[in-house]
């Protein structure tokens, strides 16, 4: 795999602290030619299918040889373990917590590996901010080209969790969940095309989609703008998922409904 200089951080660490800014330090001090980009800091704090989410989403769209560091680390400082995972077009450094598993799904040819070799790290090592001293230096001697199996031993037993599926519940509903609230007050439930596909058709049949107690969605639009003011309705958006959203509002606000909320999708209406 021809490697980059480019390294992506995403995070929950958010911005009004340091913490972005000394792994950054640390990452150009040792590789001072480094593109380091920010996918994200917005993660939802220590929501760990919100990173794997996240990274997913992003990570194919940068040139092969791209190392992505994704930290969400509610477990810093105990014996979880930092491991590096190399795919067909790209690296990855993370702590063993299932936060990559959307990764190793997509991935058929991969190799994951405990990182080991102390040597890399920064010292004095801090129980907390492994991001830091840890997973910088690590993603940064990546980049500059130091090859994966110098940092410790292939494993086959790190953690991965399966993303929610939707589950019929009869013959004519499915029930989802939603997976995530985007700044817009979308709702991204874990319903695919491929889970749905009358819904998504050219002339689907009458249907409801309904959240909690208040008024179902009963359209899918094409796009944001084609709804109504005021109007809940269904759209497939660029995640690959069934929305439910809002003209320029908030399906959060108007439905009362957030993360881990159950979606029916009833056809026949």
């Amino acid at each position: 795999m021809a490697r980059t200089s480019i390294i992506t951080l995403t995070t929950d660490f958010g911005l009004n602290d340091h913490f972005i800014g000394a792994m950054k330090g640390v990452i150009l001090e040792i590789a001072p030619d480094a593109q380091i980009v920010d996918i994200s800091h917005a993660v939802q704090p220590f929501d760990i299918l919100d990173g794997a989410l996240t990274i997913s989403q992003a990570y194919s769209y940068f040139p092969s040889g791209t190392v992505h560091m994704v930290i969400v680390d509610p477990g810093v400082g105990t014996a979880r373990r930092p491991v590096m995972m190399t795919g067909e077009r790209h690296l990855f450094v993370a702590p063993d917590n299932g936060v990559l598993s959307l990764i190793y799904d997509r991935e058929e040819r991969k190799s994951v590996r405990h990182i080991t070799s102390e040597h890399y790290f920064l010292q004095p090592l801090s129980n907390t901010f492994h991001a830091r001293d840890i997973f910088s230096p690590i993603a940064a001697y990546l980049a500059k080209g130091v090859e994966a199996d110098r940092f410790g031993e292939e494993i086959t037993d790190y953690v991965r969790f399966g993303a929610p599926r939707p589950k019929p519940v009869d013959e004519h509903t499915l029930r989802g969940v939603v997976l995530k609230v985007d700044r817009f007050g979308n709702l991204i439930t874990n319903i695919t095309p491929k889970d749905a596909p009358q819904l998504f058709g050219a002339a689907p049949p009458a249907f409801k989609i309904a959240i909690g107690a208040k008024a179902p969605a009963t359209r899918i639009c094409a796009n944001y703008a084609e709804g109504t003011p005021g109007e809940v309705f269904g759209i497939l958006g660029s995640m690959g998922f069934l929305e439910i959203a809002a003209n320029r509002g908030s399906a959060n606000q108007l439905l009362s409904a957030g993360k881990g909320s159950e979606v029916n999708v009833v056809m026949g209406g």
